[in-house]
């Protein structure tokens, strides 16, 4: 059986509890960042959920959503990219409450760059495009 090539160590497109300040943050990612600076997500909309946020793709204009790039040191990056995905609910199958894709995102420099994304998965997607919980600032510290 041939096995998943290994995930390139890619940023990660914060967006809600994950961002610098939140409570995730400080049990995730504090202290392996090599750097973290402002992003935004275009394409994509954001809705509540019970306690986090959730990435939903939504190609209506003016959709985005400000999170950071969060690059994680060489070293800490297997360690985290496991724990991420654990956190998320990540499926080998695609079928968990989110999904990783590699997905560019805009930097605040006006450069883009390849990030893993956590979307709502496909379930909690169609739920979300059911019954929108949007947020419409697109930000989540924002909105809360």
């Amino acid at each position: 059986m041939p096995t998943a090539p290994p995930a390139p160590d890619l940023p990660f497109f914060v967006y809600g509890t994950l961002r610098p300040g939140g409570r995730n943050h400080a049990v995730y990612l504090a202290g392996r960042c090599a750097e973290v600076r402002g992003a935004v997500l275009e394409g994509a909309a954001l809705h509540e959920g019970p306690g986090f946020p959730y990435a939903v793709p939504d190609a209506a204009p003016g959709r985005r959503i400000v999170g950071e790039l969060v690059t994680v040191r060489r070293g800490a990056y297997p360690e985290a990219l496991t724990a991420l995905d654990r956190l998320e609910g990540c499926r080998t199958d695609g079928t968990g409450e989110y999904v990783r894709e590699r997905l560019a995102v805009r930097t605040a420099d006006g450069g883009t760059a390849e990030a893993w994304v956590y979307l709502a998965g496909p379930d909690v997607a169609a739920r979300l495009r059911a019954h929108p919980a949007l947020i419409a600032s697109g930000d989540w510290l924002r909105a809360h």
